[in-house]
Order: C-alpha cells, then sequence, then structure tokens
C-alpha cells in the first residue's frame, strides 16, 4: 500500500497536465461558488492519448481479431516488447471487463516518456485505442445543514418532478438500480432496499479500506487533508456521497420516518468505485460491465444484475472508447446508463462520461425550475431533474439519507445536497419506475418516452438543457398505455376515398382518458379498394401531429383490412384522433367502411 505523501506526490503527477488538455472542477463535493473553480487534480485529456498527456497507467483496446485481445498472456508479452522499444517500464495489471489490457508505467513517468508509450500502441496495427486510465470524481456539492425539511422535488408545482402521481402505477418493483459511486454506509431508512453490490476499487491508496477487490461494497469515508488531492485543494469531509444518492431513488417509503425514495419498491445494488480523490476510468468500466450482467475477470457473476444504473460522477476530456465501450455493452444487455452532466457551469461536451454516447445526460434545476448556476448545460443534455441550489436557502437543497461522521462512518442522519448529482438519482428513479410498469421498455425506448413527455422548465436555461423537466407522472402514465388496456373507441361511418382526389378524414372522440396515449396503440383500418397500392394512410393525433401508417406502392392486391401499431406516448389520449386516407393515383375507388382505436 503506498503511503499518504507518495499519494500525494503520484496524484500532483496527474495533475501535471498541459493547460489544453485541464478543465476546472470542484472539489469533491463541494459548494458551487461564483468564483472560477480551482484546477482539478486529475487529468482530462480532450483527445484520446494526446501528445503530451500525464498518466501512470493506460487502457489499450485491441482489435477483435489480435491474439492480444484474449490472451492475458499475449496482452503481457506485448507490453514487454513495447517497453523494450521505448525504454519505459510497461507492465500488463489485469483485463478489464470490455477485454480490454491495463497496463501500468512506471514511478512517475514524464508526458514525453507517456508520449512515446502511447505513439508505439497506437503505431500497433492491432491495436484498437489507447486511453489514460482518468481519475473520475463525485459531481455533488457539499450540504450545508441536516435539518429535515419536505421533498420538493418530488411533489411541487413549480419545479417538482410530478412523483407521487406516478405512484399509482408503479413503485418501482422488480427493478435493481446500481449505484456506481462511493459504496453505501448503514442507514436504516434505506436498508430494507439494499442488495448485494461490490467494491471495484482496485487502488488501496485510493480504497482506504485495507484491501482491494472485493464483495464488501461499505463506505470507509473518502475525507482526505489538505493538498493530498492535488496542490491547492482544500481538505474535506467524507462525503457518503453514495448513500445520499441512493436515498433519491429508493429510500423506504411509508415507514413513519425520514425520506421518500422515488422508486421506493426498486432494489440498490452499492458499486463502489470512488474513494480517497476519487476513482479511476478502469474500475468504473469494469463496474459498469459488471452491474449490467457482463463478465469481469476475477470477479464473481452478479446475482443481482441491474436494469438502471446512476452515475453521478465524472471527469473532464471526451468520453473515451474504452469507457463508450463499457455503455454500449451495458446498453446491449438491456441496461439504461443514467449519467450527471457535471458541476463546472460548461458545456457538458467537455465532461466525461456524461458526453458519452448511449447514456442519459442529466442537467440540475433549482426550486424556481431554472437551470441550477453551477448546472453543466448543453445540446448533449437528454433532460433536467431537480438538483437543488442552497445560496439562498439551505432548504433549497435536496434532502436525502447520509451519515454524520467526518472521516469514518457514524450516526446515521440527512442532510441537503446540491449537484448534478443529486438530479441523476431523479431521473434513475423514473427509468426504474418505468421498467417495473412496462419490463419490455429498451433503453432507447425509455430515453425517448423521458423526452417526450418533459414538461418545459418553469424557469429559465442558458445553453441548453435538454428536452425540458422530467415529469414522472406523465413519463409513467405513456408507457403504461392510460388507466386502463384494451378500450377500443372506433367509428363505423363509411367515407367514400374519391380517385386520385382529396384526402379524407374521419374522425373518432376519445374521452375518458387520463395521461398519454401507449407506446403500442393499435389502430384498426377496415378499407375496400381495388388497387391499395394506391392508398397513402395517416393517423392524425388531436395536436395535428401525423403517424405515416402506409405509403403508396406497387400493390394490386384489394382492400386495407389490418391493424397498425403506433408509438403514440408523445401524444395526450384525450382528443379528436383522425384518419387521413388519399388515393394518389387514376382508376381505382374505394371505401373507408371503419376504423379503431385501442388503448
Amino acid at each position: 500500500m503506498r503511503t499518504s505523501p507518495e499519494l500525494r506526490r503520484k496524484l500532483i503527477s496527474v495533475a501535471a497536465v498541459s493547460a489544453a488538455l485541464l478543465t476546472a472542477a470542484p472539489a469533491s463535493v463541494a459548494v458551487a461558488q461564483e468564483a472560477a473553480p480551482r484546477p482539478a487534480a486529475v487529468p482530462a485529456a480532450q483527445t484520446e492519448a494526446a501528445p503530451g498527456i500525464q498518466a501512470e497507467r493506460l487502457i489499450v483496446g485491441y482489435k477483435s481479431g489480435a491474439t492480444e485481445a484474449k490472451s492475458n498472456k499475449a496482452a503481457a508479452a506485448d507490453a514487454e516488447s513495447k517497453a523494450e522499444k521505448t525504454g519505459e517500464d510497461i507492465d500488463f495489471q489485469r483485463r478489464l471487463g470490455t477485454g480490454a489490457a491495463l497496463v501500468e508505467l512506471g514511478t512517475h513517468p514524464t508526458r514525453a516518456s507517456v508520449a512515446d508509450v502511447v505513439a508505439q500502441y497506437k503505431a500497433d496495427p492491432q491495436v484498437a485505442y489507447v486511453v489514460p486510465d482518468r481519475l473520475n470524481k463525485p459531481t455533488a456539492v457539499t450540504p450545508n445543514d441536516t435539518e429535515y425539511s419536505k421533498q420538493w422535488d418530488l411533489f411541487e408545482s413549480t419545479a417538482g418532478m410530478n412523483v407521487p402521481g406516478a405512484w399509482d402505477t408503479t413503485t418501482g418493483s422488480g427493478v435493481t438500480v446500481a449505484v456506481i459511486d462511493t459504496g453505501y454506509v448503514t442507514h436504516s431508512d434505506l436498508a430494507a432496499n439494499i442488495v448485494g453490490g461490490y467494491d471495484f476499487i482496485s487502488d488501496t491508496a485510493v480504497s482506504v479500506d485495507g484491501n482491494g477487490r472485493d464483495s464488501n461494497p461499505a463506505d470507509p469515508g473518502d475525507w482526505y487533508n489538505d493538498n493530498e488531492c492535488g496542490q491547492g485543494i482544500a481538505a474535506s469531509g467524507s462525503s457518503w456521497h453514495g448513500t445520499h444518492v441512493a436515498g433519491t431513488i429508493a429510500a423506504a417509503t411509508n415507514n413513519g420516518k425520514g425520506v421518500a425514495g422515488i422508486a421506493y419498491g426498486a432494489k440498490i445494488s452499492p458499486v463502489r468505485v470512488l474513494g480517497k480523490c476519487g476513482g479511476y476510468d478502469s474500475d468504473i468500466i469494469d463496474a459498469i460491465t459488471w452491474a449490467s450482467g457482463g463478465t469481469v475477470s476475477g470477479v464473481p457473476a452478479n446475482t443481482n444484475v441491474a436494469k438502471v444504473i446512476n452515475m453521478s460522477l465524472g471527469g473532464g476530456g471526451a468520453c473515451s472508447s474504452a469507457t463508450q465501450s463499457a455503455i454500449n455493452g451495458a446498453v446491449s444487455r438491456g441496461t439504461s446508463v443514467v449519467v450527471a452532466a457535471g458541476n463546472e457551469n460548461q458545456n457538458v461536451s467537455n465532461a466525461s462520461p456524461a458526453n458519452c454516447n448511449n447514456v442519459i445526460s442529466v442537467a440540475a434545476t433549482n426550486r424556481a425550475g431554472s437551470r441550477a448556476s453551477y448546472s453543466n448545460y448543453g445540446s448533449l443534455v437528454d433532460i433536467s431533474a431537480p438538483g437543488g441550489e442552497t445560496r439562498t436557502s439551505t432548504a433549497n437543497g435536496i434532502l436525502s439519507t447520509l451519515n454524520s461522521g467526518t472521516k469514518t462512518p457514524s450516526s446515521e442522519n440527512y442532510a441537503y445536497y446540491q449537484g448534478t448529482s443529486m438530479a441523476t438519482p431523479h431521473v434513475a428513479g423514473l427509468v426504474a419506475l418505468m421498467k417495473s410498469a412496462n419490463s419490455a421498455l429498451t433503453p432507447a425506448q425509455i430515453e425517448s418516452a423521458i423526452k417526450a413527455n418533459a414538461r418545459a422548465l418553469p424557469g429559465t436555461c442558458s445553453g441548453g438543457c435538454g428536452a425540458g423537466l422530467a415529469d414522472a407522472a406523465k413519463t409513467v402514465q405513456a408507457v403504461k398505455g392510460g388507466t386502463s388496456t384494451g378500450t377500443t373507441f372506433s367509428s363505423t361511418a363509411a367515407v367514400a376515398i374519391p380517385d386520385n382526389g382529396a384526402a379524407i378524414e374521419s374522425p373518432i372522440s376519445v374521452t375518458g382518458r387520463s395521461g398519454n396515449a401507449p407506446s403500442a396503440l393499435q389502430v384498426g383500418v377496415d378499407i375496400t379498394h381495388t388497387y391499395r397500392g394506391d392508398l397513402v394512410i395517416d393517423l392524425v393525433a388531436p395536436d395535428g401531429s401525423t403517424y405515416r401508417l402506409k405509403s403508396a406502392a406497387s400493390d394490386s392486391a384489394d382492400n386495407v383490412n389490418t391493424t397498425y401499431t403506433v408509438n403514440a406516448s408523445s401524444e395526450v389520449a384525450n382528443g379528436t384522433w383522425k384518419l387521413r386516407v388519399q388515393d394518389t393515383a387514376a382508376q381505382d375507388t374505394g371505401t373507408l367502411n371503419g376504423w379503431k382505436l385501442t388503448f
């Protein structure tokens, strides 16, 4: 185990990156301030393996056909070969869950020596990518107070997320959410919903629990002294960050104490990747893989596979190929990945993993429904959710489960935090509600439905805050499909279809529904026609939006008597729906005999 001074030297070395490759980031769990934030103590490459980057470990992805992609012995031999060519120490450490190799460089390598090693790997035709093993940090900000208060973020009409309206449909039962974070410190308002997780921190200087990876994700505390995590970074007490995040998602509810979780019927699997001064990409990559049901060498199979991953963490720079590979793998296994946009008040394009593909990137709003002053923004933000802002009042933060220990665990308590770390579990909890309401939903469908059913921000946002403020009740109702299933509305009024003429329309009035139409709205059509290839058929929603059911084609068969399936989850169910039919060619006519909508 490295001594604290050695760790300090290591982190200072990691921080000595050229100015072009650094992003500003607040210290772990530090209150957002108006003044410019201090430089981060971690590498933040904007381009993968850019010249001049400082790193002590690299992640090497080999092409699928390469021997090194499958054989640890071959990967180790390749590292030795490149060490001989560069004169640098290069040691193969382990295989990541994505198949990439983690290699460690010698003690305190210079930027020039790292560049030499990177160049050797990049020149190898069997190498798909080589990226630094960057250090990530929690994206929350420090709480001011532990006084209990109502959870405005769940239910206030101005900028709450309309969560109680979803609970009549689902509470998240049957869904496991992996909280990839600092681990879990015991809390009686959360314990009933905790299932097995894992500690993925391999570096004992970061883990501070006396060992490397194991099946115990307990959070021993992530406190640090002045300058221990980089020159100029002030001391900080333990954040218990993962426990605060977990409470927002699934704190026990209706138990007569504490706070309510958004998906209080769901389970939380704590997956520990963040310790003293943060956590490395390589550990996070393996955690993503394992949490979603993938295989990680040396780690037992996951018996609590998560369909939702919450990552309230991040660092600077572009999304690396190594991290993107892990995220793609998780999504391909059916797991949604929800990520904090970051707290640097900058464009999210420079915040990883929030800028990766296939994630739901979450910005933070305050109690007035405006973008929080610290929140990142930009076109890569997918959705906004309450993250709190405590500048004017502590009670405007997000209250959740915590611990009173300043260094090591002490008594349980509750506290207000603010940050995109707090916004992210709101959306992860919503995803759990959605999966519980409709287990067939894919990650892409989940993201689409959250965006389609968001409401406009009640406040302001400069720079881009995604589709708006997430609305739990509206979104769950949309994917569930209204108040009941199998209800049919129909029209039997016959309407003539003129030959090569104007479109005709037939209306159906839908009443008595609540929320939006389902994602699998059934549209039954009965048309008599002597050449159906001439026909174009559209469904027209109450707001005028159109959904193409059939295009004109070279089809000489008679009649259209079939049922179409339409994703109408972005449409209010009640109102006048229309079927629009047009004959686009000469010589044939027909009749719309009737049609129906089944919700």
